[in-house]
């Protein structure tokens, strides 16, 4: 099982990123997968998860409108898009299923 996220990086206060997750190794369009964060100092806190048909998007409070998650089955790929973006989301952001999580790719918000 592999899952590699990519996409994060520095941006200003009310910016946007999407960030990507490639998985392999297991049946990608057969399991929910979701979004977690983890800021320094603080746990990992989850932001999103998507059902094998996209037909149940589900997100934390703090998003707010804010965040889309969205997945292509075809090709085994997970994405978050992350708008209006605060410093308080400054954070590593992992791809996972109910298993695994990959290493994170770094989302920095600042001025």
């Amino acid at each position: 099982v592999q899952l590699v996220e990519s996409g994060g990086g520095l941006v200003q206060p009310g910016g946007s990123l999407r960030l990507s997750c490639a998985a392999s190794g297991f049946p990608f369009s057969t399991v929910d997968m979701k979004w977690v964060r983890q800021a320094p100092g603080k746990e990992l806190q989850w932001v999103s998860r998507i059902n094998p048909r996209s037909s149940i998007r589900d997100y934390a409070g703090f998003v707010k409108g804010r965040f889309t998650i969205s997945r292509d089955n075809a090709n085994n790929m997970l994405y978050l898009q992350l708008n209006n973006l605060k410093t308080e989301d400054t954070a590593m952001y992992y791809c996972a299923n109910d298993e695994v999580r990959g290493l994170g790719t770094q989302v920095t918000v600042s001025s």
